[in-house]
């Protein structure tokens, strides 16, 4: 049963969230406001989170899909030991640990890096699908090693924008049942009124996914957005929880318009608003011992118990199942196998092959010594050669399978294997053609901005795709990606440069990777191996000239290599 005290806590993020937004004199406070209830009740009541052990990994993943509305996600994190006070002081400043929009690996206890609306939306189903891959993978009777859920706070904007569409059909497709969505149902955009542009049924648009769907009729009753969560989580399939809201809730002149959703209240409307909750204006960024205590005693109590009965459980694993515990154990830790070159080829003079079938011939290989390597094609992996053949599809019966089916939802890919490289355990990939690289950019920008291990890659590169036309050459592709800040993108002229190329993609920990391959078959290039490892890693070497300082140079790369080295031969 919820009490007085739990209010108490509820307004008192609320309030945070305001005085973190008005001493910033920017930010979204309406969303905080209004959605502050049902974040309290997943915090306390359900979330397995400990932020003194930010690194479990068995812990649930929380996403505020909604970015704008970080004043909520960071007032939650201080409240629950994870941020100093002082950081909310400083928010959206310069140098902070709380940005305008939460930020992976720049503020303990965000999983994602979210803002651009809908994509926080989409990691979460690829945090759902590692999940749910890794459970079915080393899972053993008895041996839940894990066992998480993955919930996320969602706006209007995140179910308006095209790519919620593609993931969410994903998602209830895969039967992800360890995927939970709170919708922040407002009827408020930030133009106005949301019926002025968006009128569709929720429950009939989910239910049709294969979603299941439940309401919360008020969203300040926190004892029915804790049995809806419970109901959630013993479902089967993905489940949203539409939660009605009032925007801005307490502020007597500002709720339930879009006049609270993008800007301070304002000295006299935050006054105002206090006095509504019953706390006190004069007290500036205030938290009674109270509250404090409420996540001492539910959320941080629970989470430590898991940790320690999950220690208690890994253990015994490894004594019944030793070999499947060290490659648990080295798949959450990031790294590599000593040995996951043994079997990566080389091309030998003579060998003319397209590099995507080369890629195809190294994917093989990898799948052989890298078991946390996973991932799929958007309804291409014929063409892009990215499935790995001797390896069963992941479906909801056989989550422990290696290829992904994506479909034709490039962008909803591209997000997921972010949430996959950002939830640990795997490698994770996604390939489709070069040209279709632009339905998937913002993913390919957000991944860069997070720095994470992920690959992405693109077949049929430049104008030789054969007969299908300009529609699918890709022209200007190339010079979109690598203005990226952050992201390897490697064009390999042959065989053997596309080897070193998945080298640098596996090994880079903090840059995601994008592979240009052709259609057209490339021959070997007469380049000693030493020499391709180094200057792929390099980003340029030197493939033919003279001993002798040269008059002139040429540069070129992929497909153009062999070309630039003939017309040399022939200057």
């Amino acid at each position: 049963m919820f009490n007085e005290k739990d209010q108490l806590a509820v307004d008192t993020l609320r309030a945070l969230s305001i005085d973190t937004i008005e001493k910033a004199n920017s930010g979204h406070p309406g969303l905080p406001m209004g959605a502050a209830p049902m974040a309290y009740t997943l915090w306390t009541r359900h979330l397995n989170f400990n932020p003194q052990s930010k690194d479990y990994f068995n812990r649930d993943r929380f996403v505020l899909s909604a970015g704008h509305g970080s004043a909520l996600l960071y007032s939650l994190l201080h409240v629950s030991g994870s941020l100093e006070l002082e950081e909310l002081k400083q928010f959206r400043q310069w140098g902070s640990k709380t940005p305008g929009h939460p930020e992976y690996r720049h503020t303990d206890g965000v999983e994602v890096t979210t803002g651009p609306l809908g994509q926080g939306f989409a990691m979460s189903v690829g945090l759902a699908l590692a999940e749910d891959h890794l459970a079915g993978k080393f899972n053993k009777e008895g041996y839940n090693v894990v066992d998480h859920y993955t919930y996320v706070l969602a706006s209007d904007g995140d179910l308006m924008e095209g790519i919620s569409h593609e993931a969410a059909s994903f998602a209830g497709h895969n039967k992800l049942s360890k995927l939970v969505v709170l919708y922040d149902s407002n009827d408020i955009s930030l133009d106005g009124e949301l019926n002025k542009a968006f009128s569709e049924n929720t429950k009939a648009r989910f239910e049709a996914y294969g979603w299941n769907y439940l309401l919360v009729k008020d969203g300040n009753d926190l004892e029915e957005i804790d049995k809806a969560i419970t109901t959630a989580k013993s479902q089967e399939g993905p489940t949203i929880i539409e939660v009605k809201t009032t925007i801005g809730f307490g502020s007597p002149n500002k709720a339930g318009t879009n006049g609270v959703h993008g800007a301070p209240l304002g000295e006299v409307e935050r006054k105002l608003t206090f006095e509504n909750y019953g706390l006190d204006p004069e007290k500036r960024f205030n938290v009674s011992e109270e509250v404090y205590e409420i996540f001492q005693n539910t959320m941080l109590k629970r989470a430590n118990e898991d940790e320690s009965q999950r220690n208690s459980l890994l253990e015994k694993y490894a004594e019944t199942y030793p070999e499947l515990a060290e490659e648990f154990k080295l798949a959450i830790s990031g790294k590599l196998p000593k040995n996951y070159k043994d079997e990566l080829p080389r091309f030998e003079l003579g060998h003319n092959g397209a590099s995507r079938a080369d890629s195809g011939t190294v994917i093989q290989a990898i799948s052989k010594t890298v078991p946390s390597f996973f991932g799929g094609s958007a309804d291409l992996a014929g063409s892009n050669k990215s499935n790995v053949n001797d390896a069963t599809d992941y479906s909801s019966e056989t989550p422990e399978g290696k290829n992904v089916w994506f479909g034709v939802r490039e962008f909803a890919m591209g997000a997921a294997v972010n949430g996959m490289a950002a939830h640990g355990g795997l490698h994770p990939y996604g390939a489709t053609f070069f040209v279709f690289s632009d339905y998937l950019k913002p993913a390919l920008r957000l991944s860069s901005i997070m720095g994470l291990n992920a690959t992405f890659i693109f077949t049929h590169d430049s104008i030789a795709v054969g007969e299908d036309g300009p529609t699918h050459e890709p022209i200007e592709q190339l010079a979109g990606l690598r203005a990226i800040p952050n992201m390897n993108v490697i064009r390999p002229a042959d065989g053997n440069e596309t080897r070193v190329a998945w080298e640098v993609a596996l090994e880079s920990e903090s840059t995601p990777t994008s592979l240009v391959l052709t259609r057209q078959n490339l021959p070997v290039l007469d380049v000693p191996e030493d020499v391709v490892e180094e200057g792929v890693r390099k980003g340029a070497y030197t493939v033919y000239g003279p001993e002798e300082t040269p008059e002139f140079l040429l540069l070129a790369s992929g497909s153009e290599v062999s070309l630039a080295v003939e017309a040399a031969k022939d200057l």
